[in-house]
């Protein structure tokens, strides 16, 4: 009997040797689990008794475990193809017995192995270009080898892993068995030693359709990434060149990628995600309290997807509607919710079936379940959130945390509706609430950390984003975007189009502008907004009217195939000379002389103003840190993953440039271009916006 020890564990037991990988280890000693796997391998080597060796522990070996953006990575890699080969090389077959999840560096070692048997549970995949960068150690060429070209392309190009009943279906596991380890020892390894490793296998053929499909789902999916286009073209190369001429261009794309830009960007974007369900950044010692039933009052869109997705982690849930109409129509949603997911193949016809009759529609507001949480999904009004909360606090157990789903209002006013104002904490869901990762969690005035912790804790559970903010009007991320609704506004006004600006802003990363955004949620919406604070909007602001007249001409959105754009068949979208002409009309009604903007000018206007609110927003402590503005702008308004965020696009720039672009625009309009305070003491102390505002993951 042997022992390698720390990271990796070797045990040879008669002729079977199993080689464990500590989870434990990876984070800090990448480099250790690989020089160890190595001299595991160069031992069983010289060990001609082992006729088979299994390998276990692939999820340590994610490949986001290491600072994959050093140069010592890069080292790290070549190790690991060191590996692969002397796995290969073996005179005894490797097994690779899947106990749990193999992605990446995991899932390149299993590539190598002559055979793979997985667990149900298990996932496989390869998502290095989430993170900017392909796949390394030969799996651009062993995949397709082994899957078929077709199958590798949607692998590697969209970075999804897939679980264990595909992997069998695509001949990426040879077996699916609940007893892996078993299963490995007692298989059948006559013939795998004299079967041909991947790295020997033919060219793959190549196909046409296939190729195509993956080019277009890129360019829909991943728009302007690098990473996804390159993958695929050396997925290519398993078709033309022998497996060699592939992995030495498989490496030297890796280095050039390494070094980009967007995988910088998209490794930040990944560290954020990552501290933002550290519990440890809320309250360090504040009580997490279980959430195991709840209630959402309001069944219409926002409130059905919130219980749909409660319901998904096994949360007891029913949803309160007032009326049999309302709860008619709540019905109506959630089934649409459950016949989706049955469409997409997330569950079974009988389990939809099944889950749809546990979630519980119910009438009135009294006798209700004794829950751990309720939460508001109604009208966006004041008057009926507080009459919701005062529901609330007269039939709900007083340990209950309440929660309101308000996108603008005062969390303050809301929690005067109850007696202890403790629990009362926004949970702001984002459209459509079970598949948006975001979720802004509004600490009111009186808001305890106890229930702060509670509802991170429930976001983490959902596999959601927690992010923390304080009580303004619009809080984080719906205050940024009306501020760059505003400025997108004044440009419309002074000379350029809906469609031009929007252009611009897909030029520039979007999925989509400002206008085909605001035609998809309804104009309606933002409408009513605006009436809501106009007793409280400064007389001497500049406020720009086309948007209002508009919803007075019934051009509400897609909805009603009208709004910015004309819709012909609710899909396809058309510039519309009535708009163009009212929009004329309006500047000339004013006295504007419309100038030409370029679409350069338009893009900078409107991220300059946005990052200036960004940093008043951080100036009143409404979010702490730049991450936090980050991960709200990507995974709530649509800015580009590879860009980073926007306080870290912002950094990109650089401090002096901004202060230049926002002081050159202060002379046209003072009110609305007036800087942030941050912005000059940045500028005076030579730091970074993440610095200054002490960001720290």
């Amino acid at each position: 009997m042997s022992n390698v020890p720390s990271a990796v564990d070797l045990l040879i037991d008669s002729s079977t040797a199993i080689i464990s990988i500590d989870h434990s280890s990876a984070d800090e000693l990448f480099e250790k689990v690989l020089l160890e796997l190595a001299d595991a391998a160069r031992i069983l080597r010289e060990n001609r008794e082992v006729d088979r060796v299994i390998l276990t522990g692939f999820c340590a070996l994610h490949p986001v475990t290491a600072d994959i953006l050093e140069k010592k990575y890069a080292d790290w890699n070549a190790q690991l193809s060191d590996v692969v080969g002397e796995i290969e090389k073996s005179s005894a077959p490797w097994i690779a017995a899947l106990d749990d999840d193999a992605f990446g560096a995991g899932a390149a070692l299993a590539l190598a192995c002559r055979l793979r048997i997985s667990s149900r549970s298990v996932k496989i995949g390869f998502p290095e270009v989430t993170l900017g960068l392909i796949p390394s150690a030969g799996a651009t060429q062993r995949l397709p080898r082994l899957v078929g070209f077709e199958t590798a392309l949607q692998m590697i190009t969209s970075g999804r892993p897939v679980n264990a009943v595909d992997a069998l279906s695509y001949g990426l596991v040879d077996l699916v068995d609940d007893d892996v380890l078993a299963a490995a020892k007692g298989c059948d390894v006559s013939g795998l030693s004299h079967q041909a490793p991947l790295s020997q296998h033919p060219l793959v053929e190549w196909d046409e359709t296939a190729w195509q499909r993956a080019q277009k789902l890129a360019a829909v999916k991943k728009p302007q990434q690098i990473a996804p286009l390159k993958a695929a073209e050396l997925v290519a190369l398993s078709t033309g060149v022998c497996f060699d001429h592939g992995t030495k261009a498989e490496r030297n794309a890796f280095l050039e990628l390494q070094s980009s830009i967007q995988a910088r960007a998209l490794w930040h974007l990944h560290l954020c995600e990552k501290a933002a369900i550290d519990p440890s950044r809320v309250a360090k010692s504040a009580q997490v309290r279980s959430i195991r039933a709840a209630v959402v009052a309001g069944g219409g869109t926002m409130g059905a997807a919130i219980a749909y997705a409660l319901q998904s982690i096994g949360i007891s849930v029913q949803i309160i509607e007032i009326n049999e109409h309302a709860a008619e129509r709540a019905r109506a949603n959630v089934q649409k919710l459950f016949d989706a997911a049955v469409d997409r193949g997330l569950i079974g016809f009988n389990q939809a079936q099944r889950r749809r009759k546990q979630l519980e529609i119910v009438l009135g507001r009294t006798n209700l379940p004794k829950v751990d949480l309720a939460i508001e999904a109604v009208f966006e009004d004041l008057g009926v959130k507080k009459s919701v909360f005062a529901s609330f606090e007269d039939s709900l157990p007083h340990s209950a945390i309440l929660a309101t789903n308000t996108s603008y209002l005062d969390i303050n006013h809301i929690a005067s509706s109850v007696g202890d104002p403790s629990r009362v904490v926004g949970l702001h869901f984002f459209n459509p609430a079970h598949i948006m990762k975001l979720i802004e969690v509004i600490k009111a005035k009186h808001t305890s950390d106890s229930t702060v912790s509670s509802c991170f804790d429930l976001a983490v559970k959902l596999q959601k984003i927690p992010v923390l903010a304080g009580v303004c009007d619009g809080f984080i991320g719906n205050r940024i975007l009306a501020r760059s609704r505003e400025i997108a506004d004044m440009i419309l006004m002074d000379g350029s189009s809906p469609y031009q600006i929007d252009k611009a802003m897909v030029a520039f990363g979007y999925p989509m502008g400002p206008y085909e955004a605001q035609d998809l949620s309804g104009l309606d919406i933002a409408y009513a907004n605006r009436r809501r604070l106009d007793a409280v909007r400064d007389p001497k602001r500049r406020y720009v009217p086309i948007a209002d007249r508009m919803v007075e001409r019934g051009k509400l959105g897609k909805k009603v195939n009208a709004g910015w754009y004309q819709y012909t068949d609710h899909r396809t979208k058309n510039e519309d000379p009535a708009v163009k002409a009212l929009i004329v009309q309006e500047s000339e009604k004013v006295g504007i002389r419309r100038r030409n903007f370029t679409d350069g000018e338009i893009c900078n206007r409107i991220l300059m103003a946005m990052i200036n609110e960004a940093l008043v927003i951080l100036d009143e402590g409404i979010a702490r840190f730049t991450t936090d503005i980050d991960l709200v702008t990507v995974h709530g308004y649509g800015f580009p993953h590879w860009r980073g965020g926007l306080m870290y696009y912002a950094d990109h720039v650089g401090v002096a440039e901004i202060y230049k672009n926002v002081q050159m625009l202060e002379s046209e309009d003072p009110i609305i271009w007036k800087p942030a305070a941050g912005l000059k003491r940045a500028l005076d102390s030579g730091l970074s916006f993440s610095d200054l505002y002490s960001t720290s993951l």
